[in-house]
C-alpha cells in the first residue's frame, strides 16, 4: 500500500481570520481579558498614540506576550519570538504582531516593576478562576482540587501563604528571564536561519 505523503503546495482553504483559529474556551482568552482590564498608568507603563518618532509595538500586547508566555513555562525571549511566528494562540493574542527578541527583552528589562505587579494580580485571578493546574507561571506542582474534604479546603491563611510563595515565585522568574536573556544576548534569532543557509540548495547541502 502506498504511502500517505503531505503537499506544500496544495491550495488549502484556511479561515480568514485568526479569530477562527482560537476556540472561544481557549485559555489565551483569559489572558488576553485580563490584561485588557489593567490599569496601565497606574502601573507606571504609558501608552501614548502620539508619541513622536518609529511607532513602537503596542505596550498591552508586549505585556499579553510576556504574562501569557511566563504564565506557560517560556522565559527566553527567543523563545517568545519564536512562539509568535509558530504557535497560533500567541499569534491570536498579539494579533499577528511579531516583535524580535531584542525589543521583548528590552520591553521587560524597561517595565520589570510593572510587570511585577501584573503578574501578581494575574495569580490572584487564576487562583479565583481556578486556572492555576497545568498552568507553570506559579508555585511548581501546586494543584487545587475541587474536594470539599478539609485537606483539600482553602483558608484564608492558606491562601496568604500560598500568596506570598507566588510572589517568591515571581520575583524568581523575572530574575531568571533577565539571566536567560543575558546568556542569550549574543545568539541569533530562532526564527531566521544563518545567512548561509537560506537559499534551498545549500540548505539541502
Amino acid at each position: 500500500m502506498a504511502y500517505q505523503r503531505g503537499e506544500r503546495q496544495q491550495t488549502q482553504l484556511f479561515p480568514t481570520s485568526l479569530e477562527e483559529y482560537v476556540g472561544a474556551e481557549d485559555p489565551v482568552r483569559v489572558y488576553d481579558a485580563f490584561v485588557e482590564q489593567l490599569d496601565f498608568k497606574d502601573l507606571g507603563i504609558v501608552l501614548d498614540d502620539q508619541q513622536i518618532g518609529p511607532p513602537e509595538f503596542d505596550p498591552v500586547a508586549m505585556v499579553k506576550l510576556l504574562v501569557y508566555g511566563y504564565a506557560y513555562g517560556i522565559r527566553s525571549s527567543r523563545k517568545l519570538e519564536r512562539a509568535l511566528h509558530h504557535n497560533v494562540s500567541f499569534m491570536w493574542l498579539l494579533g499577528g504582531l511579531k516583535p524580535d527578541h531584542k525589543t521583548i527583552a528590552r520591553f521587560r528589562r524597561d517595565h520589570r516593576e510593572g510587570l511585577k505587579n501584573i503578574l501578581k494580580q494575574c495569580v490572584r485571578v487564576c487562583l479565583k478562576l481556578g486556572l492555576i493546574e497545568g498552568n507553570t507561571l506559579f508555585v511548581d506542582g501546586t494543584k487545587i482540587r475541587a474536594n470539599a474534604g478539609m485537606r483539600e479546603s482553602w483558608s484564608e491563611e492558606r491562601c496568604k501563604r500560598a500568596l506570598k510563595q507566588t510572589d517568591e515565585r515571581i520575583e524568581s522568574i523575572l530574575k531568571e528571564c533577565e539571566r536567560v536573556d543575558q546568556s542569550e544576548s549574543d545568539e541569533g534569532s530562532f526564527v531566521e536561519l544563518p545567512g548561509e543557509l537560506k537559499e534551498a540548495l545549500a540548505l539541502k547541502a
